[in-house]
């Protein structure tokens, strides 16, 4: 794919120039880059030559002048300009696997590539790393990364994830750890492969990398109602089983951050813990830690709100079951404010199964379905709904469909980790 540019910042340098939207951008100092790090590191120049291909199909080429550390403004439509290194695994949890046909293509798209880890915070098993990729980065220091151990059973890992070159886990940490490349480590928990003493095993094994080590992330296995096998998911017990385990691990070893997903405590029916447990919130975009940022960010600002609005207002919150009983308490707090109306709606994962509870994936007709029936004036749900930088729901459906449907306003909060939004919206 090429570097496509599919933004351009007003009044920058590249927007002075006359690039724009469709635009790609083909060498830069007689360079092709591959990828934003090529990109970066070229264009951290004070004198560039910059071959563009417009939308119309017309070359020119650009000579450019500018400070050392300025930019020029351009965001792409791809992180990636050459192939995605695909993933060569067949894990037993891969969601991927776990979906139906007739989903957008982009969905399908099964990628390990450690440079969409280090730019993006994507997950990456390390197992399709070549020489080349390991002295790239070591070279550059590309770090940190996120790097899916699951297990540092070496045997076990490789059963999981269906791929001999998994079990040299240790190796590849070893590798990290050498060159002093920091990272994170998701372990995704799968009930009677590598929880108890495996997770225990584990969590031990990543110690030995605390020097370059951020964070331990455990999330529960998601399962949808596609999946033809019978793995197992995290039931109460489980889940309670793992908090303890966790949190006697953690006494053991403090100040090493390991944490478990909100998914956790909610299945648990526990509060979540308070915000020194995350140690930073290094994984926030995995679920870990998202509902206490929000809890805290809510009561901070809710201290400030009036208590009367100018006039009536209605808002209705589309949530995920996840985050339902937070937007419950929420929605208890706010319609203590004169002339306001919150009603909070969980929306139902039918069309992946009842194992899924996260927004990032509801569907359009979920949303509707759950929606409809409460005829709603200003509707609030998260942008994680929505495909990054479009206005397209999983299923083919966008906001427009949404809004032609439900006759009403549609609001799309951003920072889903933040209520400032929400007031803004109110006020």
């Amino acid at each position: 794919m090429p570097a496509k540019v599919i933004e351009v910042q007003k009044n920058s340098i590249a927007d002075d120039l006359g690039i724009s939207a469709g635009d790609e951008i083909l060498k830069i100092n007689g360079q092709i880059p591959k990828d934003y790090i090529d990109y970066s590191y070229l264009t951290s120049c004070e004198e560039l030559n910059i071959w563009v291909k417009h939308k119309d199909g017309s070359p020119e080429i650009y000579e450019i002048e500018k400070d050392f550390d300025e930019e020029l403004g351009i965001v792409f439509q791809s992180a990636i300009f050459d192939k995605i290194k695909p993933c060569t695994n067949h894990c037993i949890f891969c969601f991927i696997d776990g979906q139906p046909k007739g989903l957008r293509d982009t969905l399908y798209i099964k990628d390990d590539d450690y440079r969409l880890s280090y730019l993006q915070g994507s997950y990456v098993t390390l197992t399709n790393l070549t020489q080349k990729d390991m002295e790239r980065i070591a070279l550059m220091h590309l770090g940190p990364l996120y790097v899916s151990v699951h297990s540092m059973n070496g045997e076990l890992r490789a059963k999981m994830l269906r791929n001999p070159k998994a079990k040299n886990i240790k190796e590849h940490l070893n590798f990290l750890k050498n060159n002093d490349i920091p990272f994170h480590a998701q372990i995704v928990l799968c009930p009677d492969f590598n929880d108890g003493e495996e997770l225990k095993y584990t969590l031990n094994e990543l110690y030995k990398f605390k020097s370059v080590l951020l964070s331990v992330a455990i999330v529960p296995v998601g399962i949808t109602k596609y999946r033809k096998d019978k793995l197992k998911t995290v039931d109460k017990e489980k889940a309670l089983e793992c908090i303890g385990l966790v949190d006697e691990f953690n006494k053991k070893r403090k100040k090493f951050p390991v944490c478990l997903s909100d998914e956790f405590f909610l299945i648990a029916e526990k509060e979540v813990p308070p915000a020194k447990y995350y140690c930073g919130f290094g994984q926030i975009e995995d679920g870990v830690g998202a509902l206490r940022l929000l809890k805290d960010d809510f009561e901070k600002r809710f201290k400030k709100l009036p208590k009367k609005l100018k006039k009536p207002i209605r808002i209705t919150f589309g949530t995920s079951k996840s985050a339902y009983l937070t937007f419950k308490i929420f929605q208890e707090r706010l319609n203590t404010i004169e002339n306001l109306t919150v009603e909070v709606v969980k929306i139902e994962p039918k069309f992946w199964g009842q194992d899924i509870s996260v927004a990032g994936l509801i569907c359009y007709q979920d949303l509707v379905d759950a929606i409809s029936p409460y005829n709603p004036t200003n509707l609030i749900i998260p942008s994680v709904m929505l495909s990054p930088y479009t206005n397209d729901f999983l299923d083919g459906k966008n906001l427009d469909d949404l809004k032609n449907e439900l006759n009403c306003k549609i609001h799309v909060i951003k920072d889903i980790y933040s209520s400032k939004e929400f007031f803004e919206i109110l006020f």
